[in-house]
């Protein structure tokens, strides 16, 4: 979880930086989304993943939800909400170019969710993508994860995550094996 809110901390900084222009001002970037890609780390004898769904700023806040996956210790994987604070000041520095360090919070889902700071340093390469670090600390292992990052318009994400269920659709159709034309021939003469 820790790996998770530090990749989202990371994200969320970059996103900020890079949906503002210069000289515009915090309300463009409203309307674009960070994107994350999934990153991983090695643990003992496995991986941990980190994947972070579509960040959305709201009162210089990006929000999201997170998955960790650590295979194969299938019982420390976890998911939940995570929030990475990205003042004005931030994204500016991100439009600029400039290196920038953020903070946020992960909060696991479910009964007792625990809460943990996440670190996180975006490096943007131009305007629309760059890289992010994000750390936290599970247990006594400090976690860190490198993702890329970019942004995207709300309404692309929405169109690619339409396009997603129809192409499930359709594929599930074509899976459905289709019935014995002897038995299709037998039912249309006794109905």
């Amino acid at each position: 979880m820790k790996l998770q809110l530090t990749l989202l901390a990371l994200v969320a900084a970059s996103w900020g930086g890079i949906h503002a222009a210069p000289g515009v001002t915090n309300a463009a970037s409203t309307h674009r989304i960070l994107l994350i890609d999934p990153s991983s780390m090695p643990v003992a004898a496995g991986k941990a993943t980190l994947t972070i769904g579509a960040l959305e700023r709201t009162g210089g806040v990006y929000s999201g939800n997170y998955k960790i996956k650590v295979s194969p210790y299938f019982f420390k994987s976890e998911k939940g909400k995570l929030d990475i604070v990205v003042s004005d000041e931030s994204l500016a520095q991100i439009n600029q170019g400039k290196v920038t360090t953020i903070k946020g919070n992960a909060t696991t889902s479910g009964k007792g969710g625990r809460s943990r700071h996440i670190d996180a340093t975006a490096t943007p390469a131009n305007l629309n993508r760059g890289t992010i670090r994000l750390w936290f600390m599970a247990g006594d292992r400090k976690m860190i994860f490198e993702p890329a990052y970019h942004f995207s318009e709300k309404e692309t994400v929405a169109v690619l995550a339409q396009t997603n269920e129809t192409n499930f659709a359709s594929n599930l159709q074509r899976r459905t094996p289709d019935p014995h034309p002897e038995a299709l021939e037998a039912t249309a003469k006794n109905p």
